[in-house]
């Protein structure tokens, strides 16, 4: 079973030729409604793919909160841990350009009351599954208590940085998998170098990073090695939840694997996310991931 403990927010996602510059106005070509939040596109994520997913987090008062229950509740999530909360659901104002590149602002709304008392609640759940995904969505406080309240081996905990944020008062020793993308192990670490960059965190306690890097893979650095992951080929429409996919694939795939054999996984997931709008929407099955790393292993053989 996987945990997630993490945002829930309604995506509106405007299609623009680029990103605007500060201070400067351009016209949209059209705007799209999506269920989203980094917590909830990671569970949708995993459980697309057949894992069995219990999503915690809070939700708004208002008509977004009660649509967001539904569209999780119909995806398979078990969304019986949601809590309502008096106020606006979060909500992320998404602008996507021709090229795939987005930027995005998030007002957090229900997801900043998910704190201390909601977290002692659901604790033994929480201790009770087998992988717990977290974000930095929600405040890092609760991600603080949570850490220092699991039992010390069980559930690997996989930590995906995002929004980028100070890391260093968390409990790091508790974090099996830390998985920033290079700009924010970038941030986090001070080093463009991502072996060094992913040492230099581990030495601070983190067990194993994973950095994503786009157009050039992802990159998994141990105690004990650095193993460069090739990337898939596709042609990008919107990167939005790429790396929500692949944390939630990973999930997935860490269950029943080596971590090693399992990031293969949630690469394919990463890259076929980027072919199709939307976040939640862009979330692959199975059956395309398989397909589309057959694929792959069919060129490499020809070649």
């Amino acid at each position: 079973m996987i945990c997630v403990v993490g945002s829930i927010n309604t995506d509106l996602v405007i299609e623009v030729e680029r990103i605007p510059f500060p201070g400067e106005t351009i016209a949209g070509k059209s705007i799209a409604r999506y269920p989203g939040g980094k917590g909830a596109n990671q569970a949708v994520a995993a459980a697309r793919l057949g894992a069995q997913v219990v999503m915690f987090g809070k939700v708004g008062s208002d008509q977004f909160g009660d649509d967001l229950r539904v569209w999780l509740q119909e995806t398979g999530l078990d969304v019986g841990n949601i809590e309502r909360a008096e106020g606006p659901s979060g909500l992320a104002v998404i602008s996507v350009a021709e090229s795939g590149e987005n930027a995005i602002t998030i007002v957090p709304g229900a997801n900043a009351l998910v704190d201390r008392r909601y977290i002692d609640k659901h604790l033994a759940l929480l201790a009770s599954c087998d992988i717990l995904l977290l974000q930095l969505e929600i405040p890092p406080e609760t991600i603080d208590f949570l850490l220092s309240e699991l039992p010390s081996r069980r559930p690997r905990v996989i930590l995906d940085p995002s929004p980028v944020q100070d890391i260093s008062h968390l409990l790091l020793e508790r974090i099996d998998l830390l998985t920033p993308n290079e700009h924010e192990l970038r941030l986090l670490s001070g080093s463009s170098n991502i072996e060094a960059g992913s040492r230099l965190l581990i030495s601070r306690g983190v067990k194993n990073v994973i950095c994503t890097a786009g157009a050039d893979g992802a990159y998994l650095t141990t105690p004990d090695a650095c193993t460069h992951f090739l990337p898939l080929n596709v042609n990008p429409l919107d990167t939005t939840a790429a790396g929500d996919a692949f944390n939630g694939a990973l999930a997935w795939a860490w269950q029943t694997r080596l971590l090693s054999e399992a990031i293969p996984y949630a690469c394919a997931a990463g890259a076929l996310a980027t072919t199709k709008r939307g976040a939640q929407p862009s979330l692959p099955p199975l059956d395309e991931i398989e397909t589309i790393m057959k694929e792959r292993v069919q060129r490499e053989s020809t070649n």
